[in-house]
């Protein structure tokens, strides 16, 4: 338990506080107010709620004082807000069966000192006292809320020291846990404040390794600064590093705009020419040599791992371990597992590199941008590389045209592949016929992940809305175990999880 004391000077004050922890909102917490009338519990309240929204979506948000619970599935966070003032038992607050929905939302409660026990062990309690706009705050926090105020003192005092002191932060995407960005504004210049913390190992899974290590991801911030750094000198449009503090796990970070691929591709843009784009990055990215040991800062190097069999194989585990169940509401034998497994090691090595290079493995539409006032490959943004490896060309590609999230038809997919062979073709040394094979190997290998990757979030975490994703990897996966190379994999599919093909 911490204990924090705060003076807020007026109502701008009790707003800046409020949109400071809504930053750190995610299911499970729970802020707790309490203090007389006209304290500013209310006020708090709006505010907390209003940064929920997205800028100018916030239009009404009602007290609860007579409804007792208002709730919000729209904002960022679902979020409830529950007012005390007019029950007077225990039972009465028991019925409204907010330690149920505590465990799904983000929990703001008034009067919250009527309650007969905590909603939540990570519950943050604000004692507001004063009249008018100036107001003195106690803040008692438990749980998770201890590490997320020592965290956010970190951040403010991280951007304290920059020409961005004083500006204003927004959320702008992540979560709490590895990795999370905002947005500071100051005398209208912008930049992204990454936070990305050193993720702590989760249990063995194999090999007596994490799963995270297996598969090589991203430990903490080295690997961003590190790759950002090289792709910039090599003349790609990486987010430049403009400050970093590597053992706290925090960076300044230039922001590319707002024209990401994902969100031009819902609105119904044109994107061929992005798309085109983007394969040309990747037929250049064949012209350098790739290190494996990129420097981040002075003395600092960031180790990039062959993206080898063990990896590829640790994620194609997630189909069985997560997908099965998530459809047949059983778990995979362990014989299923292991066969499986022996399919994928008789087609892995058709996707074998002649020449290794970086594969980003998130080059999707999420994480690139498009900067139309730029020139050439310059106008294609790459985000979120921090989980490259060392691996073959044809898995971003892949990525690219096979896009988890929104649908590429399968003429822009055909059309983006024969650009990138027509300008590989040009370069000398290109076997199309092996790169298609191993477009088809990767294409297999990356959807199996992504089909047990959707199914943990769902089933793990809580996450059902990536299940509507499902089809479209259905279709790909089915598309790619069409190659012959792909047979084995065929028909271990089409005899134990045939619901992961398209109907």
């Amino acid at each position: 338990m911490t204990v924090f004391t705060l003076h807020l000077a007026d109502e701008a004050a009790t707003r800046g506080l409020a949109e400071t922890l809504s930053l750190w909102a995610r299911p499970g917490l729970v802020v707790a107010l309490s203090g007389d009338l006209g304290a500013g519990k209310s006020a708090f309240a709006r505010a907390f709620i209003a940064a929920l929204f997205k800028p100018g979506e916030a239009t009404d948000i009602p007290s609860p004082t007579f409804t007792l619970v208002q709730s919000y599935p729209e904002t960022r966070v679902p979020l409830f807000h529950a007012d005390l003032y007019r029950l007077g038992s225990a039972a009465e607050i028991e019925d409204l069966g907010l330690a149920e929905m505590a465990q799904s939302h983000v929990g703001l409660v008034e009067w919250a000192d009527k309650l007969p026990r905590p909603l939540s062990s990570d519950t943050l309690a604000i004692r507001l006292s004063g009249y008018g706009a100036s107001r003195d705050v106690v803040l008692d926090a438990s749980g998770a809320w201890v590490s997320i105020l020592a965290r956010n003192a970190l951040l403010s005092g991280f951007v304290g020291e920059t020409a961005f002191a004083g500006g204003n932060r927004v959320f702008f995407e992540g979560d709490a846990s590895a990795r999370r960005y905002e947005t500071v504004m100051h005398e209208g210049a912008r930049v992204l404040l990454m936070d990305m913390p050193v993720r702590p190992d989760g249990p063995p899974v194999k090999y007596g390794k994490p799963y995270s290590q297996i598969a090589h991801l991203a430990e903490g911030i080295t690997s961003v600064i590190a790759i950002n750094r090289h792709l910039v000198s090599l003349g790609y449009s990486a987010p430049r590093v403009l400050r970093e503090d590597i053992a706290s796990g925090l960076a300044l970070i230039e922001p590319l705009g707002d024209r990401v691929y994902g969100k031009m591709m819902l609105e119904g843009a044109d994107m061929r020419e992005p798309l085109e784009e983007a394969a040309a990055v990747l037929v250049d990215m064949m012209q350098h040599e790739w290190p494996t040991l990129p420097q981040a800062v002075r003395g600092v190097v960031h180790q990039m791992n062959a993206y080898d069999r063990e990896a590829q194989l640790i994620e194609v585990d997630l189909l069985p371990s997560w997908f099965i169940p998530h459809v047949r509401g059983v778990d995979a034998t362990e014989e299923q597992k292991q066969s499986f497994a022996d399919a994928w090691g008789k087609v892995l090595p058709l996707a074998v590199p002649a020449k290794p290079v970086w594969a980003i493995r998130d080059y999707h539409s999420p994480n690139l941008i498009w900067i139309p006032e730029r020139v050439g490959m310059k106008r294609v943004g790459i985000i979120d590389s921090q989980d490259a490896v060392m691996g073959h060309p044809a898995y971003d590609l892949v990525s690219l045209g096979q896009d988890a999230r929104v649908d590429v038809s399968p003429a822009l997919e055909a059309h983006v592949f024969e650009h990138y062979c027509s300008l590989r073709s040009r370069m000398g040394g290109f076997n199309r016929a092996e790169f298609e094979t191993a477009y088809a190997v990767l294409g297999a290998q990356r959807t199996s992940k992504i089909l047990g990757i959707f199914a943990r979030l769902n089933k793990r975490d809580g996450k059902p809305g990536y299940l509507k994703h499902l089809p479209r990897m259905k279709r790909y996966l089915s598309k790619n175990l069409a190659h012959p190379a792909l047979k084995p994999v065929r028909d271990w599919v089409v005899r134990h999880a045939p619901e992961a093909l398209h109907d």
